[in-house]
């Protein structure tokens, strides 16, 4: 996921990025059944090309994960869950990053500490991007090299997941380190091409930015 520039954050000003309570649950999905449903969720914003309906979408992640930390405080599933619906509402509502982008961090690092390996090692792989690609001090939590120490933890407990492959990637590139940079995304491409021999839905996704990535000169930004 891609964040606001610098500058926007800037003049958007600040809006909270939750509601002081969740809405009243419309079922009793498990943890695990709204981190796919939040998933799913991102799936559809990234293909969907209204800005109504994106912005319907966020709000509909946004409420799902609310739900489920009100019914299972604390559950990793939860918190990695709203984390990333609380990525997308940054994205598309630029004055919700400030706040939005602290409480990502705070959920992230307990979904790290509970079950590190979650979602392939999401919870290490999202917080290596977030700091990556946020604005660094004094606008954001931006910090590469931080961001780097991330995308490594995820890859040692799942390398042969591409995304994790392409996050170490990036932070590489992003740090100055082009040649370990491009030799991590060849690696994402060799395993994202299998995937999608294979039938991966996700896998032309992957390779096509690990391809940029193996074309990139320098900063992967």
């Amino acid at each position: 996921m891609r964040w606001a520039p610098a500058a926007a954050l800037l003049l958007a000003g600040c809006a909270p990025a939750l509601r002081s309570s969740p809405p009243p649950a419309a079922d009793e999905r498990d943890p695990a059944a709204s981190l796919a449903a939040i998933q799913a969720i991102a799936r559809r914003i990234e293909a969907e090309h209204d800005a109504r309906t994106r912005e319907a979408l966020v709000t509909a992640a946004i409420d799902e994960g609310r739900r489920c930390e009100a019914r299972a405080p604390d559950h990793p599933e939860c918190d990695y869950g709203l984390a990333l619906a609380l990525g997308l509402q940054a994205r598309e509502r630029p004055s919700t990053a400030a706040d939005g982008l602290k409480r990502m961090i705070e959920r992230l690092r307990r979904a790290q500490a509970a079950a590190a390996g979650l979602d392939s090692g999401g919870p290490s792989r999202v917080l290596a991007l977030l700091l990556l690609r946020a604005p660094g001090w004094p606008l954001g939590p931006g910090d590469p090299e931080a961001a780097l120490a991330e995308a490594r933890k995820a890859v040692a407990l799942f390398p042969d997941y591409p995304p994790n492959q392409l996050a170490l990637a990036e932070a590489l590139l992003t740090t100055g380190e082009e040649q370990s940079g491009r030799a991590a995304a060849r690696q994402a491409l060799d395993r994202a091409r299998l995937l999608e021999v294979q039938g991966n839905r996700e896998a032309s996704k992957w390779v096509e930015e690990a391809q940029r990535l193996v074309a990139s000169p320098g900063a992967a930004r």
